[in-house]
């Protein structure tokens, strides 16, 4: 049986309060349950809500918890907002949130939002595939105390394609990821590591495979990164065939 709510899960962008869509912010504004990525969410974001909503950090919740709650706002009939970090199609627990909702018989749905990556991209200038340098991007992140990656997956089998690279998740090991992958993109290419991008706290460091290490780490950063490595950082590549002046004309 579907119980009479709903669940919007919604992405909430990189942080700034003007980069959700139309959409996520009707949906904020109808909402009254908001369960939110305190660690991860600039609080302007929840500006869009009523104040009679109520407002819950998952941060200090575990899955089953959020779950319930949201189970248990859908039994009395009361609309529910997910936000997650960025979109929620990356590292968002889609799968297992909406796997227990499902065998719950609770409708949900799901709305984008900027993801981390774009945001980062935007913020350095900075197209990702560019035309005879790089035409694909590899989204991924590394293992620590986090769980698996699959075997196949490996960061020195993604270093190969000498694509360009996003990693997520993995800035308090930048030192040893460089050395990973030094050996495919060599000591001088670009990287560039954005921190909160578009929040009050935004730092955006550049750098090489070589010397990015040092600037994170005096730059103290632990959480809310990504780190953008590839030779499509710089203003050198071809152009695409797209808009060439003979393709056009025939």
């Amino acid at each position: 049986m579907i119980v009479p709510a709903h669940v919007h899960f919604v992405g909430a962008g990189p942080g700034a309060a003007d980069l959700l869509t139309v959409r996520a912010v009707r949906l904020l504004a109808e909402a009254d349950l908001v369960l939110y990525p305190g660690t991860y969410l600039d609080p302007e974001v929840l500006a869009h809500c009523t104040p009679e909503a109520e407002l819950v950090d998952t941060q200090s919740l575990d899955l089953d918890t959020m779950v319930a709650r949201m189970v248990q706002a859908a039994a009395d009939g009361r609309p529910v907002v997910r936000l997650a970090s960025g979109d929620p199609s990356l590292y968002s627990a889609l799968h297992e949130q909406t796997r227990r909702l499902d065998a719950a018989g609770v409708s949900w749905s799901v709305v984008p939002g900027v993801p981390a990556y774009a945001a980062a991209a935007a913020r350095i200038g900075h197209e990702l595939t560019v035309p005879l340098v790089a035409q694909s991007v590899v989204l991924t992140r590394t293992q620590a105390r986090s769980t698996a990656m699959p075997e196949s997956e490996s960061l020195a089998a993604f270093a190969a394609t000498r694509a360009t690279l996003v990693l997520h998740l993995a800035i308090t090991r930048v030192r040893s990821l460089m050395a990973e992958i030094v050996g495919e993109y060599g000591e001088d290419c670009p990287v560039a590591v954005a921190y909160r991008v578009s929040q009050r706290e935004e730092q955006v460091l550049h750098g090489t495979v070589g010397t990015i290490a040092d600037a994170v780490e005096a730059a103290g950063l632990r959480q809310a990164a990504v780190i953008l490595v590839g030779w499509a950082l710089q203003r050198e590549g071809g152009e695409s065939y797209l808009y060439d002046a003979a393709r056009v004309r025939s």
